[in-house]
């Protein structure tokens, strides 16, 4: 039998959100074909954490499972209440093995689907044109709070937004009323706003009662709310993909670790956005001969189109762009394209890179960074915070070694 995976949820009072999360367990079900899939919640809903992670333990015959915290971010719940919860399973099945995956964190999968949920509340609008105010739990944890941060950031550098305001629902601030304020004092007269949660719920009630409440006393401007992320294949893959993770603890990342000799070879890039901006100095450096696929690109690219230091195609993706290519790279914000590129370079046994979807893919970017005539690189089975951590101990260690 295959190790059973258990989710660990938080729960709700609220019957929708309850069924909307009981719907999503059955989609990792029908996704995982052959794993048993169990569903417990930290408080509120039935059954709670213990109890389910005791009962999956007792029907495997090799008393293991794998439990992955639903959650968003590395809070309390996650840091200190699921580990709990396990201990307490584990006194009561004695000699049972539980493997603890990660969270689900920033992967790029939750932030396309953060995209679509607030597409389809902006309608008509132009992300130029609007400030989004990004809306987070809040936690007692000071970098839960500031991972929320971070990931606005991350948003507003990618995708062309007016402004990005983070808030916080609440424990910490600015609350959801105050990031609305510093928007419309910067200028915002044309807001959307989301609640980065993934179900239905009280938070969900309070982030649009909160924006109804300020827009009607801000007539002169034009609010529209997102629905939280729920459930979908987005977050379905990803929460699969923190399972199969956790299953190779001991023996490394799934994927060999290698350096590619790009110098007068052709590569591929197909986006031009802050990934891109990131990665193909990088390949620059290498001697590549870059091709750069993308309608717009972001300023940093321009700016090595201008100087020659690399092919700017100005269009969208067409079929045989990587024709001849040696590595590929599909970073657009466009799922069916990134698929599209990635297909084709399989199909011609070349190693493409897919910046939205890295079990999809056939190669992964490493976390390096170069110093004192030294490269490190890191994967850690597409954990990023995890790899830069690891990354960065790595480097203080080779500059100690060396400076020695």
């Amino acid at each position: 039998m295959t190790t059973p995976l258990v989710i660990a949820a938080h729960g709700t009072r609220d019957p929708q959100g309850e069924a909307e999360c009981r719907r999503f367990a059955h989609r990792v079900q029908d996704k995982l074909d052959g794993v048993p899939v169990g569903l417990g919640f930290v408080e509120l809903s039935q059954p709670p954490i213990p109890a389910a992670l005791a009962h999956m333990l007792q029907e495997d015959p090799a008393r293991r499972a794998v439990v992955m915290p639903l959650m968003l971010g590395t809070g309390a719940h996650a840091r200190v209440d699921i580990p709990e919860f396990i201990e307490e399973a584990l006194e009561e099945v004695p000699g049972a093995h539980v493997d603890y995956a990660a969270h689900l964190g920033p992967d790029p999968r939750l932030m396309t689907a953060v995209r679509q949920r607030v597409a389809a509340a902006m309608g008509e609008w132009e992300r130029s044109e609007t400030s989004f105010v990004f809306v987070g739990r809040g936690a007692l944890v000071a970098d839960a709070n500031a991972d929320h941060v971070r990931l606005a950031r991350m948003f507003y550098e990618e995708d062309g937004w007016a402004d990005v305001v983070p808030g916080f629902i609440q424990v910490t601030r600015p609350s959801l009323p105050e990031a609305l304020d510093r928007a419309y004092a910067a200028g915002a007269r044309q807001i959307v706003v989301m609640g980065h949660w993934l179900f239905p719920g009280r938070l969900r009630t309070w982030t649009f009662q909160q924006t109804e409440a300020w827009a009607a006393a801000h007539p002169d401007a034009q609010v529209r709310s997102a629905e939280p992320i729920g459930d979908c294949d987005e977050l379905a893959e990803v929460v699969i993909d923190r399972y199969r993770e956790s299953l190779f603890d001991g023996v490394g990342a799934p994927a060999y670790l290698s350096g590619l000799r790009l110098a007068g070879r052709r590569v591929v890039v197909v986006g031009g956005g802050a990934v891109s901006a990131r990665r193909v100095p990088r390949l620059l450096d290498a001697g590549a001969e870059v091709t750069l696929i993308s309608p717009q690109v972001v300023p940093a690219l321009a700016e090595l189109a201008a100087a020659g230091r690399l092919t700017w195609l100005q269009r969208g993706y067409e079929p045989r762009d990587v024709t001849g290519a040696w590595y590929v790279l599909a970073q657009t914000d466009d799922p069916a394209v990134n698929a599209a590129v990635t297909a084709e370079a399989e199909a011609a046994q070349t190693f493409c890179v897919r910046a939205d979807d890295a079990m999809g893919a056939t190669a992964w970017t490493a976390t390096t960074v170069n110093a004192d005539g030294v490269s490190v690189g890191v994967l850690s089975s597409r954990n990023p915070l995890r790899s830069r951590g690891v990354r960065d101990s790595l480097l203080a260690s080779i500059r100690s070694a060396l400076a020695e």
